[in-house]
């Protein structure tokens, strides 16, 4: 599946790169009041519900009048080469709204005009009037928008949503599967298979049969013999769902999960067993951080900004935190304990220097898997792999 490219446009200090964080959640462009703060396009990848996964572009202003303005120019217009959706915008301003029409026309004028290719390509353009806790009105069709606010946010993604090329799902595997059919994927992994990894075809198909109901059994050609014996050696699920699987399989199937396996792979599970004891500890009014090494526009079934939260505050009435990508904070010292995700874009350093900062602050780490097992009463039930196996 290929990411959607949504790219940014608009005069300097107009408010993309703003718009840009707080859509990702995180600084990913340098924000200033300083014209000419965005040179180059800066590229996020990041996953958005009901949209799939994007690229966010943030562009140099297209009025920039300095000595670079020109070449900085036109690399923005390059990037309409690859934008699917571009999102055009000028900051709001508190003026009469009797006269706010004709500005903007003149306003939406002089950036089309300078980004002729627009009209010619064919991209879906959404507009916007950035600022708007500020005041100011924006004519119709314009969408009010503040990132410091928050307001207009979902709208602006929904629109973004509406622009999608309206195609017909068309499925790899055709008509040759349906629901609850068992299929076997014999997957060689020798030398021309990349290191730790499946080729794109291969996640393309399994990721497939699980949408369409299938059951994914995955073998190598040397193991294709006992592919399909009944009693598995172990049982891998996502953490969010161990109770249901837990529930499901008989009491003498080994279950782990793959938040569990990297935790073990990448960080210190001992520590992240050791620090899920603190869930039973919490108090009203504890602060709890929860931290992301990705990132992603979190939806309504959100695993570390909704479940782990409502599940945390069956015991105590905590306040959670969240931290995304690079904002972990430095100063853990408010926090009665520190829940990392399964880090899997994460390096096995990072994840080592967080846990390191939390033990030397004090304050007890676990991460999702560990802490899910936890709170639903199955840690004990759950296998841990030995960190030197």
């Amino acid at each position: 599946m290929e990411r959607l490219h949504v790219a940014f446009f608009g005069p300097t200090n107009s408010g993309k790169s703003t718009l840009v964080n707080a859509l990702a959640g995180q600084e990913v462009s340098l924000a200033s009041p300083i014209p000419g703060t965005t040179t180059d396009p800066v590229r996020k990848a990041i996953e958005i519900p009901g949209i799939g996964p994007c690229v966010l572009i943030d562009t140099a202003g297209l009025d920039d009048d300095s000595a670079l303005g020109p070449e900085r120019t036109r690399l923005t217009q390059r990037i309409l080469d690859e934008t699917d959706v571009a999102v055009l915008l000028f900051p709001a301003e508190p003026c009469p709204s009797s006269h706010s029409e004709g500005r903007w026309a003149r306003k939406w004028g002089e950036i089309v005009s300078s980004v002729p290719s627009l009209g010619t390509m064919g991209t879906p353009v959404v507009f916007v009037m950035t600022q708007a806790d500020l005041g100011g009105t924006a004519p119709a069709g314009v969408l009010p928008v503040s990132a410091r606010t928050g307001q207009g946010i979902p709208e602006l993604l929904e629109r973004i949503k509406s622009m999608l090329p309206k195609e017909e799902p068309r499925f790899l595997t055709g008509d040759l599967v349906k629901p609850g059919d068992t299929v076997l994927l014999v997957m060689p992994q020798d030398g021309e298979a990349p290191k730790g990894r499946l080729i794109l075809p291969q996640v393309q198909v399994i990721r497939e049969l699980l949408d369409r109901g299938c059951n994914a059994l995955c073998c190598t050609p040397e193991s294709l013999g006992s592919a399909l014996e009944h009693a598995p050696a172990l049982v891998i699920t996502d953490s969010q769902v161990f109770g249901e699987v837990e529930r499901a399989i008989p009491k003498d199937w080994p279950l782990t999960s793959f938040s569990i396996l990297l935790a073990a792979a990448k960080g210190d599970v001992r520590t992240f067993v050791e620090g899920a004891a603190a869930i039973d500890t919490l108090k009203t009014g504890d602060r709890v951080l929860v931290a992301e090494a990705c990132t992603h526009v979190p939806d309504t079934e959100d695993i570390g900004r909704v479940k782990i939260p409502a599940l945390l505050r069956r015991k105590a009435d905590v306040i959670v935190d969240v931290a995304a990508g690079d904002d972990f904070p430095e100063d853990l010292s408010p926090y009665a304990l520190v829940i990392h995700c399964g880090a899997c874009v994460a390096t096995s350093r990072l994840v080592r220097a967080r846990t390191r900062k939390a033990l030397l602050a004090g304050v007890p780490i676990t991460n999702y898997g560990i802490a899910l097992a936890k709170l639903k009463g199955i840690l004990e039930r759950v296998r841990i792999p030995r960190p030197e196996a």
